[in-house]
């Protein structure tokens, strides 16, 4: 990925909080067919390893699991906020006109090496924490106990459980830091009156 310096991220609770931000996470790896990706929403613990750990998990009918086995070099790609940018939200191009359209954006590709297990503990572990997580906000969580225990333990057998171990996380956040402080600010603007809040406060907060 190409990282001009003033768009580097290496602050590690600024990419942790992209990836927990938005843990549907792309799963880039390369076998005997060539390259793939799976969409997988994952768990972060920064705490595990040295630099973390992500557990998921993918249905049995899914090869990867058997085309990539426990040792495969894997890279998971976290996609953050974006939006399109319009050099006209910058003051300065009503002055020299000489801006063009760029995309602003926040990622992370997290590098490691792939573990699979392929064992009933460790699946429903996941799927308790994913479903914890992600359940928090409703006003009655759904927990695996609402539903018939036959019926998880079915479920279940029919999921492979993956663990990334990290040992690299690389992040770029775009966000105009190239610009003017007034051509930055006023790109924030028009995104928060379009709804990308999220996006528009990373600008402002951006050096």
């Amino acid at each position: 990925m190409y990282i001009p310096a003033h768009f580097a991220e290496t602050r590690p609770e600024a990419l942790h909080r992209i990836m927990r931000e938005h843990p549907l996470g792309m799963l880039v790896t390369h076998g005997s067919a060539g390259l793939d990706a799976d969409h997988i929403p994952f768990e972060l613990d920064a705490s595990a390893g040295t630099q973390g750990v992500l557990i998921a998990h993918v249905a049995r009918a899914n090869t990867l699991w058997q085309r990539c086995p426990t040792g495969t070099s894997v890279m998971v790609v976290f996609r953050g906020e974006h939006a399109y940018i319009s050099p006209n939200w910058y003051p300065s191009k009503h002055e020299s006109h000489r801006q063009v359209p760029t995309w602003n954006y926040e990622v992370v590709h997290a590098h490691g090496i792939l573990t699979v297990h392929d064992d009933e503990r460790f699946v429903r572990r996941v799927v308790a924490q994913l479903t914890r997580r992600h359940e928090a906000t409703e006003p009655k969580p759904w927990k695996m106990g609402d539903s018939a225990p036959e019926y998880i333990d079915t479920m279940l057998r029919n999921i492979v459980g993956l663990e990334v171990t990290l040992t690299s996380l690389v992040g770029k956040v775009k966000l105009s830091q190239n610009r003017e402080v007034r051509d930055r600010m006023g790109a924030a603007d028009t995104l928060d009156a379009r709804g990308h809040t999220a996006l528009a406060q990373a600008m402002r907060q951006a050096d």
